[in-house]
């Protein structure tokens, strides 16, 4: 399904029929503030093994992020963070940016016994918040890449509806998305470190 959702206000039906479908553990694709992304409920193990097989990977080894409403779940998600390093998340977020973070216990437990840490975001993008606001809790992010050499990521909903219309459920048209992905900070052992230059500006290292 081809699901139209306007950015500036979202329809909370439209949001209503999203979430229902990733409690029965269906698979969406979504927009962020950077590129469109792969999505499902972060506690459906058969929705994250059906994501790991569309991207091609081990879900042991897949490097999936938590899309949060806000900075709430960070203690649910991850270890104790260091006073810097949550004053540059809450300065950055919502924003084009992935935090690396200590995983909790929690963690292992949804994606694997080996999983040591965990990306978050927090887009600044209405839709993608407002699914995850009236889900609950977290859900998973992967980019949607393009097979194509030259353009690293599809940016039109109609063709990436057309490529995995059987292999997701849903595909929220939110508008044109991104050519840029997020800008990736790792800030295990509170050490502040630029992994991936992307969208969000890095003025703070």
């Amino acid at each position: 399904m081809l699901l139209p959702i306007y950015p500036e206000n979202p329809d909370p039906r439209k949001i209503a029929m999203v979430v229902d479908c990733l409690k029965r553990g269906g698979i969406i694709v979504y927009p962020t503030d950077t590129v469109y992304s792969f999505g499902c409920d972060m506690l459906n193990t058969k929705a994250l093994e059906q994501l790991a097989r569309i991207k091609q990977v081990k879900l042991e080894k897949a490097n999936f992020s938590l899309v949060c409403h806000d900075l709430s779940n960070l203690t649910e998600y991850s270890k104790q963070l260091s006073n810097p390093v949550f004053k540059l998340m809450r300065n950055s977020l919502p924003g084009p940016y992935t935090f690396i973070l200590e995983a909790s216990k929690a963690i292992p437990k949804i994606f694997s016994e080996k999983k040591k840490t965990v990306g978050i975001r927090v887009p600044d993008n209405a839709i993608a918040r407002a699914i995850v606001e009236a889900l609950g809790h977290p859900i998973v992010a992967t980019s949607v890449h393009d097979e194509d050499s030259v353009l690293e990521y599809t940016t039109d909903p109609d063709l990436i509806h057309e490529k995995f219309e059987k292999l997701v459920d849903i595909v929220i048209d939110g508008g044109p998305g991104g050519f840029e992905a997020s800008t990736v900070i790792d800030c295990t052992n509170d050490d502040i470190r630029l992994v991936r230059q992307g969208k969000g500006v890095v003025d703070f290292l």
